[in-house]
Order: C-alpha cells, then structure tokens, then sequence
C-alpha cells in the first residue's frame, strides 16, 4: 500500500510525539499521582482539541443511536488503556513500559484473524514476524528484571490487547461521523473515567503540580490528547489494520532511545538489533506493492 503525504507526516510526527512521551510520563509519575496526572492532561488536551475542530467545523452533534456503540469504543480504545497504563507505569521503566505497550500490532493481528476473519498476506506475515522478533529482543534484557513487576507487566499486556481489540473496532464502525468528532467523544469519555478513577484512588495525595509534572501535562494536553490521539484514530479508520498497527512499532524503539537519553535506562545490543528488525518489519508492510501488469487478451 501507498501512504498519502498527510498520513506519512501524521505518522512521523505521531512516531516522534509519543516515543519521547515515555520518558516523560514516567519522570511525571515518580512525583505526582498517575492518574491526577494523566486527568489533568486529558482535561488540559480537551480545550485543544475542541479549537481544532471548530476551526475546521467538524461537527460534534452525535445521533443518539449511535451513542452505545461510541462508549464502547471509548471503552476499548481509551478508557481501559488509560487507567491500566497509569496503574503499571509507575512499577515499570518508561522503555519496558513502551515494549510491552506496543504489543499491540501482534494483539491486533490475533484479534484480526479470530474475530474478523482478517486476511493477512504473505508479505505482512512476514512484517508481523520481524515486528514481534523486534520486540522480544527488546525485551531480552528486561525479562529478568519483570519479576518483581511481574503484575504490572501482565495488566500492560492486558490492556494493551484491549486496546488492539478497540482499533479493529474503530477500523470497522460504520458510524456516520467524523473521525475528529469520534476522537473527541471518546476523550470526554476517557477524561470522565479517568477523573472518578483518580477521585476514588488518589484525593488524599492531590497536590498542584509542580516543575517538569507541569511540563509533562502540558505535552500530553497539546501533543499527545490534542495530536497524537486523534491523529492516530484517523490513522486507525483509513489504513488496513496490519499496516496501521505495524506502521507505530518505532514509538517503543524511539521510547527506548529517549529513556536512556533522558532518564539514563541501560542499552544493549539486542536494541540495536531490533530497531533494525523493527524497521524492516514497517517497510515491509508499508512499501507499495509492484502494479500488476495488465494482460492482453488476443480477439
């Protein structure tokens, strides 16, 4: 498949955006409760987003038979990543943390091929097997050290497939709306669920953020809840499932670099071999293929 020029760039500047976002979240939450943090971002983000479509006159309204089906994908898509993210990130480094996250690509596959039916070329099978290879060597110095975060590692696995689950949804719902609008709702959702979970968890330990907290909220608020999320549901809706999932598997390499940048995370040569798998992996799958020439017929 050919990717247009504005869903090359969306994804670029997506890669980019949420790859240093690891390290950030996680210098974020070692001061500052997780959740609080991460419903203060998303309220933050809203305001942002809610200008974009005005000034790209989106509408919002949403018919009311389609309100079930839009929570749902609020559920899967947002909301259960959210919180089980939050919930793990604190007991995981910001680079295992982004290994295990962007799983996602094999969890969708599964999902593709079990629940839809999914066809999968020769081609993206081989992409899908460089990607998951990429990911185990990843993981290959972190296994070790899992144990004694052994359930927090299991909870991002968990919501990480949920989250695969809710991207073969988004790709399939035939909602006649757009999918600005889409993204938008589903924040308000997440933002909504996030805050009672936050309320509920954290309210004794409620302070005002401070320092690089205030920073990370706001890179969340504008880049990540005002870009990146509706940017990559867009992504999500137009490209074939493989190629949208595939095409983010950089975001844990980029997160893994900016770990060791930033937060001093270790490095081995396991990594490199993997950015190489993990690279190979996005270009087979996103490489457009040769036409077929076309035949001609004797009278």
């Amino acid at each position: 498949m050919r990717l247009t020029r504005t869903q090359g760039t969306a994804l670029v500047l997506l890669t980019l955006f949420w790859g240093f976002n690891w390290p950030v979240m996680k210098g974020a939450v070692d001061v500052y409760p997780p959740m609080t943090f991460r419903a203060l971002s998303m309220l933050a983000g809203l305001p942002a987003l809610a200008l974009v479509l005005a000034a790209l006159n989106v509408p919002l309204r949403v018919p009311r038979a389609h309100w079930p089906e839009l929570l749902l994908l609020a559920l899967t898509n947002m909301v259960v990543w959210h919180v089980g993210l939050m919930l793990a990130l604190p007991h995981l480094s910001s680079g295992r943390a982004a290994i295990l996250g962007y799983t996602m690509p094999v969890f969708s596959v599964l999902w593709g091929l079990s629940l839809y039916g999914q066809r999968v070329t020769a081609r993206q099978a081989l992409g899908i097997a460089a990607a998951a290879a990429g990911v185990g060597l990843l993981l290959w110095h972190e296994l070790a050290r899992l144990a004694g975060a052994a359930w927090a590692a299991g909870l991002l696995l968990a919501v990480t497939a949920v989250w695969a689950l809710g991207t073969q949804q988004l790709r399939r719902t035939t909602m006649p709306l757009p999918t600005l609008a889409i993204s938008f709702w589903m924040t308000v959702a997440a933002t909504a669920a996030v805050g009672v979970v936050a309320v509920a968890t954290e309210l004794p330990r409620w302070k005002a953020p401070e320092g690089k907290v205030v920073g990370a909220i706001a890179y969340n608020a504008l880049l990540i809840f005002g870009f990146c999320q509706p940017a990559w549901f867009g992504l999500a809706r137009t490209l074939p499932p493989v190629a949208s999932s595939v095409s983010i598997c950089l975001i844990p390499v980029l997160g893994l670099l900016s770990g060791a940048w930033l937060l001093g995370e270790r490095l081995h040569w396991q990594d490199g071999a993997a950015i190489v798998l993990i690279v190979a992996a996005i270009a087979t799958v996103l490489w457009p293929s040769r036409p077929v020439p076309a035949t001609t017929v004797a009278a």
